[in-house]
């Protein structure tokens, strides 16, 4: 399990790289398609990014891979504090532009946050299975711009712009839990989709 920590770890890096690199752009569209570096990596090394894996649960969901998920989001998590907490003592100016980003989060209702989370999982696996399936790294080019510049939330890069903001409250936990939940509703609906359009 220590590994997979650890791999949960370093795909919350990747993901927070990402992030960085958006929250750095004054252009939406730029910023947007540098996010891609964190997926992209995360699918070339292998690493477990929990929203990159739900989607699987229904085909796998034997007591390994149950564990291995949590483990991987538990360190998910981590990995996003810890770079959120080094990019807040280090970039003043991102830790600023994360906090207006994290404060316009919080205005948003409930639903509105799953229905944003749902339709994040959804591209992020499409993006994921053109990889794993289909051999192309398109769905993560362009799926991954779509999300973000639609509003859509992913619960990974939340937590590093949470972190960034140095946001920690019980909202703020509220926000990350609805769009975990969100995000795994959209890639399983998505993989049961296609799996009975098949």
């Amino acid at each position: 399990m220590l590994k997979k920590t650890i791999s949960g770890i370093t795909a919350g890096l990747l993901i927070s790289l990402g992030g960085a690199a958006f929250l750095a752009c004054e252009n939406k569209v730029v910023g947007a398609s540098l996010f891609t570096i964190g997926l992209l990596s995360v699918c070339c090394y292998g690493v477990i990014l929990y929203t990159g894996r739900i989607g699987y649960i229904c085909d796998n969901h034997g007591k390994d891979a149950l564990t291995g998920l949590a483990f991987g989001l538990a360190g998910n998590g981590i990995g996003s504090l810890l770079s959120g907490l080094a990019v807040r003592a280090a970039l003043p100016a991102l830790a600023e532009k994360a906090q207006s980003v994290c404060e316009a989060k919080l205005l948003q209702t409930a639903p509105g946050t799953l229905i944003r989370g749902a339709f994040c999982g959804m591209l992020v696996y499409i993006a994921v299975n053109l990889f794993r399936d289909k051999k192309t790294s398109l769905g993560i080019l362009l799926g991954i711009p779509a999300f973000i510049l639609s509003g859509f939330e992913h619960s990974i890069a939340d937590m590093f712009y949470f972190a960034a903001a140095g946001i920690f409250s019980l909202p703020g936990l509220w926000f990350i839990l609805l769009v975990v939940a969100g995000n795994s509703i959209g890639a399983i609906l998505f993989d049961r989709l296609l799996h009975y359009s098949k």
